[in-house]
């Protein structure tokens, strides 16, 4: 008996009928009403059933299917709860996608900190599994893009050993399994047909029973019971090889496939016309694909053993193929010819549905996180055109979905997918010569290029592991692509790791009561009493902590407050001010003593100057949504007293026209005066009001999160705001740049700061002018005119080189013959230009021309060779150089190197003749 069989013996199923069996086949333990049953029923122990044979009594579209299983549940007293991003990372730290309906609620709701929205409640999500992009259009029911119908419930335990933002229990397993057989029974499902298996869960430090829900082949949900956490002394083992003990929590987390459920109901042969027949038709009649009535018989008999193909089950792709071909009675040639083009063609369909995801919920392609993992999906998606000749542009196929799902910014949508193939197509040629590299370094062995090389060079330069091995294959490499390539490349990107603070706190700091925040009531005052608690002294100087304090310790992007603490007898300089678990730790270079009342001071010109800057970073990013669009994310900001700087995610380079207009409307928000407003709402009401923009500057921890409102823009923020935008003075944009591709850098100042900045500028623009003798404003015309002539100037001057190079070629060159080929050696001691410019008018004339000069205190070597003349430029330098301790090269028309002797040129090119000579005859 399993540790956990126990928690699968339910009332339920003894009331309904239910057998425990053993899957003859895979030996998994699953719960049936049909009691002759052996097999589990999920691929490969059983196969599709239901492809031409549908499972309900009904068809029903994606929206319909939707709709049935909101309302069953809101029938059953579930509230309806809105969708959030598939960018998780908008509301959670640990994560990029949303995989599941649960990360809605993780890990604030799960862990108990905060309620949810409602309890219980019922959701329709949006998810992306990028780890499941190798699989889909093979097996016939894997999409990367999909919505997870679920219902959940929050619960806790009696005895529970501290208080959590809910309590006791909505309901548990029993009734969760009878809400399952319920909604199957609504759409006419046959309920023997229907199998439970057993299949513990695990995962993000979590664990408890669940249950997959197979129905004719197909798993149609899953029902997990989220009860445990880890612990080293738990008793029960789980998969993972950890420990696990059950926690004062447990939720009902339940996931339904929208898009199997549809599928199931229309009976088509795979996931994908159920899902997308629209696109796909568009997508054949593109690609030229049409089937016989014959081809058309064996799609849907290969469809039904689609399920074989999982990457994740099969020993690999070719077997798989092999199996199915053989079970088909045909080819597996045959098969192969007819179905690889079908499977491009689903995963385009299912690979732009997810695009339109992630463009219509603001992702913008970059080289990190969620960018890179939209770059990735929508360079496979360009291979997969090319490969199945689709003549239909990207930008459109990803509208199409966009359109489907009711996106409004399609227009932002289209530019993104055209920009970033415009991007690509450059990645390439880029890259196709790093391959040619690589292919040409493993061709002279026996080893196949590493798969990390393959990664590698789909990481750096966007080269698909196909086309590899067709540039590898065409110079003698060998090239081993496993089935599971894309899933190991979004492994390298799908994970967020967030090292914590792994120093040892002091046991006193520990001990005491958070610092009562001052700076939030009155943001104006700079100016306090408090008691010391505790001071610890540090390598250098101390950190003070008061019981309340009006310092604002460094966050968020904002440096901290510096001021002054002050006793009867000492007054310490605030260097640095620092927080750690809500107590502020005041970094001075003297002890004012513990148990001491002090007075504190903020230095108020750093403060007020920090203060515009914080405002105005809010006021830049609302005027950069407007003239950029809604796709508009921070990406980071930092907060400073001279400058700010706000990193934005963004497809193209801002151009100075832009930034022209986001001045403008920043600054009508400055002399519009608005009042800049706080308050703290329960995160949930801010979440339904605001959405999850709120967390443009990161995302705090508690139930009740501070917002600052600057006219429209509302933000989650525990910085430090003047009152009023008036209070900023102005706001100047310094410059805009490229941090990495996909995040534009904008740097700005404030107020006093922006007039200095805006100063420096003009004394350099009026320097400028004196040094050119004009007045500022005639500056660049002058400058370009200057430009324009120096330009030619230097044009004349080459042209005049190269005529006294020609003259002196002409006149003073001494031609020798070395085996019937003429040959001139000749020291001239001119500039690199001028030994080049006679190089060529020698080599004009069909002669060699090996050329030394010492000028500038160093030997340097140019050497031309006329195409048929057998010499190579770049042995003849290689050689030269080294007799006079450098080195050089080239090809073999023209090279150029040199060494520090100086004083061995001249030997060196009297042994010019026999080097010639000997590699004339080699």
């Amino acid at each position: 008996m399993s540790s956990l069989e126990e928690e699968y013996r339910l009332d339920y199923f003894a009331e309904e009928g239910f057998e425990r069996k053993e899957c003859s086949s895979c030996g998994a333990h699953f719960w049936t009403r049909d009691h002759s049953r052996e097999l589990c029923g999920e691929p490969p122990c059983e196969d599709y059933s239901f492809i031409d044979n549908p499972g309900f009594d009904e068809e029903f579209t994606l929206t319909e299917m939707r709709e049935k299983f909101l309302s069953y549940f809101e029938g059953h007293d579930h509230a309806r709860i809105d969708p959030y991003p598939v960018a998780a990372n908008r509301w959670r730290d640990d994560v990029l996608l949303t995989q599941a309906s649960i990360y809605d609620f993780q890990p604030l709701v799960t862990s108990g900190q905060t309620p949810p929205p409602a309890n219980p409640l019922t959701i329709s999500q949006p998810c992306i599994r990028m780890q499941d992009i190798d699989n889909v259009g093979k097996t016939g029911r894997h999409t990367m893009a999909f919505e997870m119908m679920a219902h959940h419930a929050f619960n806790t335990r009696e005895d529970a050993n501290k208080e959590y933002a809910y309590e006791g229990e909505v309901y548990w397993k029993d009734e969760t399994v009878e809400y399952c057989d319920g909604f199957f029974e609504s759409l006419g499902a046959n309920l023997d047909e229907i199998i439970y298996i057993e299949d513990p869960w695990v995962g993000g430090g979590n664990a408890g029973p669940a249950i997959e829900v197979i129905y004719k082949g197909a798993e149609l949900a899953t029902l997990v019971f989220m009860c445990m956490e880890k612990d080293p002394d738990g008793e029960y083992e789980m998969k993972d090889g950890n420990r696990y003990s059950f926690m004062d929590t447990y939720i009902v987390d339940t996931g339904y496939g929208l898009e199997r459920w549809t599928w199931m109901s229309q009976g088509t042969p795979t996931v994908y016309e159920a899902v997308y027949p629209d696109t796909i038709a568009f997508l054949k009649e593109h690609a030229g694909i049409e089937h016989t009535d014959e081809q058309e018989a064996l799609i849907h008999r290969a469809a039904k053993l689609a399920g074989r193909m999982d990457i994740d089950e099969a020993e690999d792709m070719e077997s798989a193929r092999s199996e199915i071909a053989d079970r088909l009675d045909v080819p597996t040639e045959e098969l192969e010819t007819l179905m690889e083009p079908l499977e491009d063609i689903y995963a385009i369909a299912d690979h732009c549905r997810t695009l339109a995801y992630m463009f219509g919920d603001g992702i913008v392609p970059s080289n990190v996180a969620t960018g890179y993992l939209a770059r990735m999906v929508l360079r496979r998606m360009k291979r997969l055109v090319d490969n199945v000749g689709v003549d239909a542009p990207l930008d459109e196929l990803v509208d199409m979905q966009a359109e489907r799902l009711g996106y409004e910014n399609r227009d932002t949508i289209r530019d993104i997918v055209r920009t970033e193939e415009r991007k690509y197509k450059k990645t390439l040629e880029r890259g196709g010569r790093k391959v040619e590299q690589l292919a040409d370094e493993y061709a002279s062995s026996d080893e196949p290029i590493p798969i990390s090389e393959l990664i590698e060079l789909y990481d750096s330069h966007g080269i698909q592991p196909d086309m590899v091995e067709e540039i590898a294959t065409d110079r003698g490499a060998i090239v081993s692509i496993p089935d599971d390539f894309y899933s190991l490349v979004a492994s390298r990107h799908d994970d967020v790791t967030n090292a914590g603070d792994t120093a040892e706190e002091d046991e006193r700091l520990v001990d005491l009561p958070k610092t009562e925040k001052l700076y939030y009531d009155n943001q104006q005052r700079t100016e306090f009493e408090a008691i010391v608690l505790d001071v610890f002294e540090r390598d250098e100087g101390y950190d003070v902590v008061l019981d309340q304090s009006m310092f604002y310790p460094e966050g968020g992007g904002q440096p901290a407050d510096h001021g002054t603490l002050t006793t009867d007898d000492v007054t310490a300089e605030v260097l640095d001010v620092q927080i750690r678990d809500d107590v502020i730790l005041h970094h001075t270079d003297r002890d004012p003593g513990k148990g001491e009342f002090v007075r504190g001071q903020i230095d108020i010109d750093r403060r007020r100057r920090l203060m515009r800057h914080h405002t105005a970073t809010h006021i830049i990013g609302h005027a950069t949504r407007q003239v950029l669009g809604d796709h508009i994310r921070q990406a980071g900001a930092q907060k400073g007293t001279a400058s700010s700087r706000m990193d934005v995610r963004h497809y193209e380079r801002i151009t100075r026209q832009e930034v022209k207009q986001i001045e403008h409307i920043a600054n009508q928000l400055v002399m519009e005066n608005i009042s800049v407003k706080q308050e703290w709402p329960h995160r949930n009401e801010a979440e339904k009001a605001h959405g999850f923009d709120l967390y443009q500057g990161g995302i705090p921890p508690g139930a009740n999160i501070r917002l600052i409102h600057v006219g429209d823009d509302v933000q989650a923020c525990g910085g430090t705001h003047v009152s009023r935008t008036g209070e900023i003075g102005t706001i100047k944009v310094l410059k805009t740049e490229p941090v990495q591709d996909g995040v534009e850098r904008i740097v700005f100042a404030a107020g006093e700061a922006a007039i200095e900045a805006t100063q420096r500028t003009e004394d350099a623009l009026y320097d400028a002018a004196d040094v050119l003798d004009v007045t500022p404003l005639d500056v660049p015309e002058t400058a370009e005119r200057f430009f324009t002539e120096w330009k030619e100037r230097g044009k004349e001057i080459d042209r005049l080189t190269e005529e006294l190079a020609e003259a002196r070629a002409a006149a003073g060159a001494d031609e020798i013959s070395i085996d019937g080929v003429p040959v001139v050696i000749q020291r001239v001691d001119s500039d690199p230009g001028e030994l080049r410019a006679m190089a060529n008018a020698i080599v004009d004339d069909g002669t060699v021309a090996v050329l030394g000069s010492g000028a500038g205190g160093s030997a340097q070597f140019v050497v031309g060779a006329p195409a048929d003349s057998g010499v190579n430029a770049g042995e003849v330098v290689g050689q030269l150089a080294g007799k006079v301790g450098g080195g050089g090269g080239g090809p073999a028309d023209f090279a150029q190197g040199g060494g520090p002797d100086v004083d061995a040129l001249d030997e060196t090119l009297e042994s010019a003749e026999s080097v010639l000579k000997q590699l004339l005859n080699a």
